[in-house]
This record gives C-alpha cells, sequence and structure tokens, in this order.
C-alpha cells in the first residue's frame, strides 16, 4: 500500500513538472497588440454608413456589419472577391481590402512581379486602400518557399520570405 501511494505520489509530481515546462511560454518576444472588441452581428447601421457603403461599393452582395469599437466593419462580396471596409459612424471610409487572385491584379503590376519572380506563381493578390494609398500584397509560392511582395507606387518590397521544409 505504501508502494503504490509513493508511486503515485511520485507519478503526480513528475506530471505536474513536466506540465509546467511544457505550458512555460517565453513572452518577452512576443509583442502584445491592443484589445479589438467585435460585438454580434448587428442589423441596426447608422444611415450615414450605409448610405457611403452603397455609394462606394454598388453592386455589393451578402453584407453583413459589425461594430468594432465606434467604428462599422462591413463583409461583403463584389464581382466574386470578399471584401472588407471599415467606416467611421459618420460613414467616412477608413479603409477597403480586396482579397482576390493573380486574375485581379492589374497587368502592369502582375508584368512587374512576373518580371521579378519568374520561377514563382502568384497566388493570391490583396489590394488594400487607405486615405490616398493603394496597396497590393502579393503571395507568390515556388517548390522552395513561399514570398510575400508588397507594391505600391511603383516600388515593390519583399516582406516575408519563408522556406518549404
Amino acid at each position: 500500500m505504501k508502494n503504490s501511494i509513493r508511486v503515485f505520489f511520485f507519478g503526480a509530481l513528475m506530471l505536474t513538472t513536466a506540465g509546467n515546462k511544457i505550458l512555460a511560454q517565453d513572452t518577452a518576444q512576443y509583442k502584445v497588440l491592443p484589445p479589438v472588441t467585435v460585438t454580434a452581428t448587428t442589423t441596426k447601421v447608422p444611415e450615414k454608413v450605409w448610405k457611403s457603403f452603397g455609394n462606394y461599393f454598388t453592386g455589393a452582395y451578402d453584407s453583413r456589419f459589425y461594430k468594432i469599437n465606434k467604428d462599422y466593419l462591413a463583409k461583403y462580396m463584389l464581382n466574386d472577391q470578399q471584401n472588407r471596409a471599415l467606416f467611421t459612424k459618420r460613414g467616412n471610409l477608413v479603409y477597403h481590402i480586396s482579397y482576390g487572385y493573380e486574375k485581379n491584379l492589374p497587368e502592369e503590376l502582375r508584368k512587374q512581379v512576373k518580371t521579378s519572380y519568374y520561377d514563382y506563381s502568384i497566388t493570391k493578390a490583396v489590394k488594400v486602400t487607405e486615405a490616398d494609398r493603394l496597396i497590393w500584397v502579393v503571395s507568390l509560392e515556388n517548390d522552395k518557399r513561399f514570398l510575400l511582395v508588397r507594391l505600391e507606387d511603383g516600388e515593390m518590397e519583399e516582406v516575408q520570405q519563408l522556406d518549404k521544409k
């Protein structure tokens, strides 16, 4: 009986020690972002937001609105692409994101990317419009790596590179 209590106690001690090491994290390397509060889907959108949305995105369908802090996020489809747009409560557009593919990338930008990365395939093309800025973020892939490239004002910048294993 004493031996089984010792074995049980020793086993519990080992599991506790191992569990603490597994759950321990080094948080010094992680940046903590401010919290974003998303409330439930709302059907009551301020008139200014609804009008502004209709003016900017004629032909949008499957739209859903979410309240994020004091702003309104619209998730919708337009031209067979997923889109997101953030509006202030006064109806001002903060940003617009359109998720697409190579076929959605303007021809001159596609040529620019393909000239520099001729042995890569374009897998995604995301268009971000914010204030007076138009930014394209393009995902590329070949048999060895994944790349993320950013295009703005004719400039192209490689943002991230991941090797495949």
